[in-house]
Order: C-alpha cells, then structure tokens, then sequence
C-alpha cells in the first residue's frame, strides 16, 4: 500500500505536475538553507547536477525527518551555462543581467528527485536538459520583463518554459518536465515499481 506523500518544496509547478499526474500529497517545505548548504559544494568546484541531487536529498531527509512513515519528495534544479552557475535571481536587475548573459548561448538545466523516509534516502534521479536561448537584444530582455513581472524569480533561469518563456528559445534537448524541475518520468517508475503506486 502507498505511503503518505509529501512534497518537501514551495514550488507551484512542482506541486502542479504531481496533481496533473494523480498523485494525492502534502507540501511542507524543508528547513535548510540552500545557499550555504551548496557553498561549500560550489567551492569544491562540484559539478551542478551533483549540487541538484544533494539538495534534493537534504531536502527530503529534512522533512522526512519530521514525518514518520511518509515518503517525502525533494526536488532541486540548477542551471549551468560553461563555467557559469545560476540561482534564482534575487531582484529584476539580477534577472537583467542573466538573461543578458544566456542570451545566444546554450544553458542546461539539472533537475534532481529524492525520496526519503524517516531521515533517510531510498532513491534518487538526476535528468539533463539543453536549451538553446536565441541571441535577444537589451530591449527584448526589458520587454521580456516588463510583461512577466515579479514571476522573472520564481525560477533559477528567468523563464517559465509553459508560459511566455518559451519565446526566449530557439532548440530544446531533453524531457519537459526536467525543465520545469522534476523529472516525473523516473519518479512514478521508482513509485509503481517499489512504492505500490496504482494508475
């Protein structure tokens, strides 16, 4: 039988594509901070999936922590162009200055899963995408931003790829819902396979 779901983020999308996909859960948001958990990952010169999965582990170890025999969901997603490494921006300026420098080049986004109960991991997925963004001048990018508002930083690349986002871009390489943060796909696998999950 299929233990209590719990997702361990905020993220509406994330929330969305679990509904959209059956699934019955609770949301509680994991208390750690991200920043200074991946500090010392980043300093390290960690690679940014690796950063995805653990923050999604911690993420869920936390909060599975806090509720005994639930299954908890982690998720993180981090955004990698060369060298470069992004978070959710932090004001329009931030975001200004991303999309400035993904413009015209190829980007990856690293969506990582992790199911934890009782404080400790069970499984986790890393999936890769590519997106390729098209060469946008300074004045795209302000219109860009004028219309999508304060929702430019809800999101680690300035783009919501199921809204107005998709505009920015000119090739996509890899699953949708790894764009969008999750990926699904491996997570209702792991759930039917060793979870007892029912369609």
């Amino acid at each position: 039988m299929m233990p209590p779901l719990i997702l361990a983020s905020k993220s509406q999308a994330r929330a969305q594509l679990l509904t959209n996909a059956g699934l019955t859960f609770d949301c509680h948001t994991a208390n750690i901070d991200e920043r200074a958990a991946e500090a010392p990952l980043l300093e390290a010169g960690a690679p940014p999936a690796d950063i995805a999965a653990i923050l999604a582990q911690a993420k869920a170890e936390e909060v599975s922590s806090r509720f005994p025999g639930a299954l908890v969901i982690g998720a993180d997603q981090t955004l990698g162009c060369g060298d470069l490494r992004f978070n959710k921006p932090e004001n329009d300026e931030a975001a200004r200055k991303q999309l400035l420098a993904l413009a015209g080049q190829k980007h990856q986004l690293h969506s990582a899963v992790c199911c934890a109960m009782d404080g400790e991991s069970l499984w986790h997925s890393v999936s890769t995408a590519t997106l390729s963004m098209r060469p946008l001048s300074p004045q795209e990018i302000g219109r860009y931003l004028a219309r999508v508002g304060e929702n430019v930083r809800s999101s680690v690349g300035c783009y919501q790829l199921e809204g107005i986002g998709v505009q920015l871009f000119d090739a996509i390489e890899g699953d949708y819902f790894t764009i969008l943060g999750l990926p699904l796909l491996d997570l209702l696998g792991y759930l039917r396979a060793d979870q007892g999950l029912e369609l």
